[in-house]
């Protein structure tokens, strides 16, 4: 059996006297996919920054690829790709200049192409020389994940990547998690919500007063491709 991507022993944070994991154990393998669900301040986007190296624990392990977050090499950040609250994204470039920026961090051959084939599949290439200070929150989270995902990490961690998506923007977004986890990589995503998305099924957990559980109504999750719960629907 291959070794998982994502692993964590008996992880917990604490802030203060404030405690936000609890001996949180989670265990994903190459091309499989997981939501973490729960309210806000439940610590769901605390795991993502532990998983990230961005946090460290207080107790616990968490191991990427094999390696403790804690301490991990720049050849494993490389591999990981994250979308978070914060784009991460420069106001005054355009669409197509961020890209192609990140797309050169990454060593990537042809940042130009890459940008503007990235550009085509998040539905952006009319935009992409329209600053970023000038997107709606939702173009901006869309070009957001085009910066996660454009190096097609192994590891992808997607804080709420639902959040301010018009319905095309929903379509899409279920779309790229979905080629991700077609081509092998491991996929961690937060929500308030169960989503659906057509043709995968995820593990489903809920973080509760600071403890992980599989979700009571797993069961219920065959995404078939309209996220009704997102949509309101």
């Amino acid at each position: 059996m291959s070794a998982p991507v994502v692993e964590t022993h008996r992880l917990a944070k604490t802030y203060g006297l404030s405690p936000v994991l609890r001996d949180l154990d989670l265990r994903l393998l190459a091309g499989a996919g997981a939501f973490v669900i729960g309210g806000n301040g439940a610590g769901k986007s605390t795991l993502l920054r532990i998983l990230a190296g961005l946090e460290a624990p207080s107790a616990g392990h968490a191991l990427v690829f094999g390696q403790d977050t804690r301490n991990l090499a720049a050849r494993y950040r490389r591999r990981l790709g994250m979308m978070a609250h914060q784009s991460y994204l420069y106001p005054n470039l355009t669409a197509r200049e961020n890209l192609e920026f990140f797309a050169e961090l990454y060593s990537l051959a042809g940042p130009r192409t890459s940008a503007e084939n990235w550009l085509a599949r998040v539905g952006l290439a009319d935009a992409a020389d329209a600053r970023l200070r000038t997107f709606s929150r939702g173009m901006e989270q869309r070009l957001s994940a085009a910066r996660a995902m454009l190096h097609e990490p192994a590891l992808l961690l997607l804080d709420e990547p639902f959040a301010s998506l018009d319905h095309e923007g929903v379509e899409i977004m279920a779309s790229l998690i979905r080629a991700a986890i077609e081509r092998g990589a491991a996929v961690i995503a937060t929500a308030h919500a169960v989503p659906e998305i057509e043709g995968v099924e995820f593990a489903v957990y809920e973080i509760s007063r600071g403890r992980l559980t599989e979700h009571a109504h797993k069961e219920e999750v065959r995404l078939a491709g309209r996220l009704r719960s997102l949509l309101g629907r």
